[in-house]
């Protein structure tokens, strides 16, 4: 009894101790509507997604930016501001260490969550095995042998089973060989791993949701305090991040077990000819397998939904692929869509014989596939959002005062829905607004910050264009998707990329002749 009691008495006493906080947090925040919806969750009885919600609240702003006090927070989808913030004032605006420290317990001391020199030494010596045209090229000729051997082969099975696969699954297992090979320079089929693959999938799918409701959360220290218990979502997380760890560990450890670079790319490789630090090293693995595995496959799945639902986008890119491309090998008992076990089988090995056709020079030419790639990522970035930490006072050129420690977000997902950058049909898809004269033309960065901009530029901007092209390129020329009918928007579970709540279900059928 004295136990019970002894524990009644700690939480009595802790909301006692809460009680002041909460009737000021109340005083601060009854005054604004968007706050009291953040705190009360009244928000979702009109919206499915927060990112809906903040596009609604910032179409409505004049100036396109918005204050929750609740986090003291600034939100903006002011290209103005977003260039003021990524590269006028580009050092007022860090990450910043409340950030990293959301972040620290999967991406450590990793390129995405530093700043200053950490930062830019990672990225220094990153821009070497990414940035370069010679290594784009190598990773082209690394990704064109996994569409061939690995990608279109398996597409090709998936027609096997009438109620569809997860394309979404299959894109992220196979994104993720393509950073091990290219990267790290090592093949999953090599990693000696005490867990099956979806186990690993699912330990850094809950990472990273459970890291951005972190981040999300009003209250910090309620989330810190769980950490310090170990109970509940933070038990979760620790259990989740020590899957993603030791994968990271048997990747170096493999890594390290060769003795020279396998590809020009090499990343991992880079890194460990100048540390021998395997923290380190572990969080660099980690940071780069999130920004190539999930970013990617996630912004395919998303472009291949959206397609299905235009045919006549379809069309379009096919006549291109037509015209630029070397016609692929097809097989007339796939001509009628009933595709049995047998057919499957032989296209199956039609796919394994054919490099998919596709040159690296080729990639240039195709200026409606990147359009409608781009106009995809504008309407579904696979980052929703990015927030950076005030150093000091500032002022936004739309006249918003920025105080010292403000969180200042930017948000690629809203801008894409605003009419004032990119007119009344900015809801629709539309990959024509990205031509002029049949060629495509870039937009500004600070419109459209999809890859970030300024000094912190994705430096794998060009490669993932790259392997969005080649990847959706194979899959057109040789099949037809087919999403469910009943799925006319999407949906995305909470986490640090934008990966589609449930998947992405397609039919598969090869494309007939």
């Amino acid at each position: 009894m004295g136990m019970k009691v002894s524990w009644l008495q700690c939480i009595f006493i802790s909301l006692l101790m809460l009680l002041p906080l909460s009737v000021a947090l109340w005083r601060r925040v009854r005054p604004c509507s968007i706050c009291r919806s953040y705190l009360t969750g009244s928000w979702t009885a009109e919206f499915d997604n927060l990112s809906d919600w903040y596009s609604s609240l910032l179409s409505k702003s004049p100036t396109l930016t918005i204050h929750n006090h609740l986090l003291r927070s600034i939100v903006t989808a002011n290209p103005k501001n977003v260039e003021h913030i990524l590269r006028t004032r580009f050092y007022n605006y860090p990450k910043g260490k409340a950030f990293s420290a959301v972040l620290h317990d999967l991406l450590g001391c990793g390129i995405f969550n530093v700043d200053g020199d950490r930062w830019l030494s990672q990225r220094k010596l990153a821009s070497q095995g990414i940035g370069s045209a010679r290594a784009r090229a190598a990773s082209f000729v690394v990704l064109r042998a996994l569409v061939q051997d690995r990608l279109l082969p398996a597409v090709a099975s998936a027609a096997c089973f009438p109620h569809g696969i997860d394309l979404q699954d299959l894109l992220r297992s196979f994104f993720f060989e393509c950073i091990c090979r290219s990267y790290f320079g090592v093949s999953p089929q090599q990693l000696e791993l005490d867990q099956p693959a979806h186990v690993l999938a699912d330990a850094f799918d809950s990472a990273s949701r459970i890291s951005a409701c972190r981040g999300a959360a009003w209250a910090p220290f309620l989330w810190k305090a769980k950490r310090l218990l170990c109970v509940g979502s933070e038990r979760d997380l620790q259990e989740a991040v020590g899957v993603v760890q030791r994968l990271a560990d048997e990747i170096i450890r493999k890594r390290r077990a060769l003795t020279q670079a396998t590809t020009i790319g090499d990343l991992l490789a880079k890194f460990m000819s100048t540390t021998s630090d395997d923290r380190l090293l572990r969080d660099i693995v980690i940071n780069f397998m999130l920004a190539g595995r999930d970013t990617v496959a996630s912004a395919l799945a998303a472009f291949f939904w959206l397609v299905s639902r235009h045919p006549h986008v379809e069309l379009s890119i096919l006549d291109e692929l037509q015209r630029v491309v070397t016609q692929p090998t097809t097989t007339n008992s796939t001509t009628t869509h009933e595709a049995t076990k047998e057919t499957i089988t032989t296209y199956v090995e039609a796919c394994k014989e054919e490099a998919g056709g596709l040159e690296y020079a080729q990639l240039k030419d195709l200026h409606y596939l990147q359009a409608a790639i781009c106009e995809s990522l504008r309407l579904y970035p696979p980052v929703q959002f990015d927030s950076k930490r005030a150093v000091e006072d500032d002022k936004l050129p739309d006249g918003t005062f920025v105080r010292r420690g403000t969180r200042v977000t930017y948000h690629p997902y809203a801008m894409g829905r605003m009419e004032s950058i990119w007119g009344a049909d900015c809801h629709e898809f539309r990959p024509e607004r990205w031509l002029k004269d049949g060629e495509f033309v870039a937009e500004s960065p600070y419109k459209y910050p999809v890859f970030q901009a300024g000094r912190r530029v994705c430096l794998g901007k060009e490669i993932a264009l790259m392997q969005m092209k080649c990847v959706a390129a194979a899959i057109f020329r040789k099949f037809t998707l087919q999403t469910e009918p009943s799925c006319n928007r999407l949906d995305f579970s909470p986490g640090l990329t934008s990966n589609i709540r449930g998947g992405l279900t397609v039919i598969v059928k090869p494309r007939p002749s």
